[in-house]
């Protein structure tokens, strides 16, 4: 069963650029990503998806019931961190957490307590003494607390320093193993990279790829990087498959698509000193598709 179903899922705001059809499955159990540059329409897709703003057309659903019927029986199984989060200034810490858990038919103070600690946050303080990384803190715990069954994280590694950044993944990974799907937006590659099974790529509010992680990083590209005593043409590597070229003078790096008998027998040509064949990482990938998809009409 699918945990979110997204179907043509459209949000015009007048001349203002929105999401266009977007579709896509979250499968049960995994963790998903949902990635693009700032302003690619990753917000926009999320917050329409649950009914926090409603679509100009499209549907979707989340645990098979739609999301503007059944939008607040569907809320109670969700956890949402929202890209940027806002509260009242004036309260403690535990105070919001035990009032956002007063939404929940549940005891939840023992969940807080432990989230909390994990998290390195101070429950006795006021939200308006708290800097940027330690609000997005509380937006973690808040979103957790009641343990859904879904969780959708828009943006949530901002202001996080990179250990705490671990610790957040390590408890992601802790949730899923317990069977929490996952929602992951993110514009920063590693993240995703590094958590995801699979992948949904987002450009000016339009889906350009729905892909799985390992297919991505291993779908015969590779990096290559040579040395070699003369200086190569810049022509000389122009053929099918080959992407993103650097010439130095010496030096030379591309990435390459398909059969690798055919680019060993054009390097042998060449009088290497050196040679690196290694996988790009997804960044590289990542924008190979954003290339591609500038060039199509």
């Amino acid at each position: 069963m699918n945990a979110i179903e997204i179907r043509n899922l459209t949000k015009t705001y007048g001349k203002a650029r929105g999401i266009t059809d977007i579709s896509f499955n979250v499968e049960e159990g995994e963790i998903f990503g949902f990635i693009g540059p700032n302003g690619a329409g990753k917000s926009t897709t999320i917050r329409t998806m649950l009914s926090l703003i409603y679509p100009t057309s499209g549907s979707a659903t989340i645990f098979g019931k739609d999301c503007i019927q059944h939008g607040p029986e569907i809320k109670k199984e969700i956890g949402y961190l929202p890209s940027e989060v806002f509260y009242y200034d004036k309260m403690k810490v535990i105070d919001l957490l035990n009032y956002s858990a007063s939404f929940y038919k549940k005891d939840c103070r023992k969940r807080i307590k432990e989230l909390s600690e994990r998290m390195d946050l101070d429950l006795n303080k006021k939200i308006d003494d708290l800097s940027f990384g330690n609000k997005k803190k509380v937006g973690i715990v808040q979103g957790m607390l009641h343990e859904p069954k879904l969780l959708i994280l828009d943006e949530p590694t901002s202001g996080l320093d990179p250990l705490m950044q671990q610790t957040f993944f390590d408890l992601l990974k802790e949730e899923n193993k317990k069977g929490t799907t996952i929602l992951l937006s993110s514009h920063i590659l590693s993240e995703v990279q590094k958590m995801c099974d699979r992948v949904a790529i987002i450009k000016e509010g339009k889906l350009i790829k729905l892909e799985k992680i390992s297919t991505l990083k291993e779908n015969n590209y590779k990096r290559f990087k040579l040395e070699t005593t003369d200086a190569v043409d810049s022509g000389y590597f122009a053929m099918e498959g080959v992407s993103d070229i650097k010439v130095g003078v010496h030096e030379t790096s591309f990435l390459f698509r398909g059969n690798i008998n055919v680019m060993m027998h054009k390097l042998s040509a060449l009088h290497l000193t050196n040679l690196w064949i290694g996988e790009p990482d997804l960044e590289e990938i990542f924008m190979h598709y954003y290339e591609k998809a500038d060039e199509q009409p």
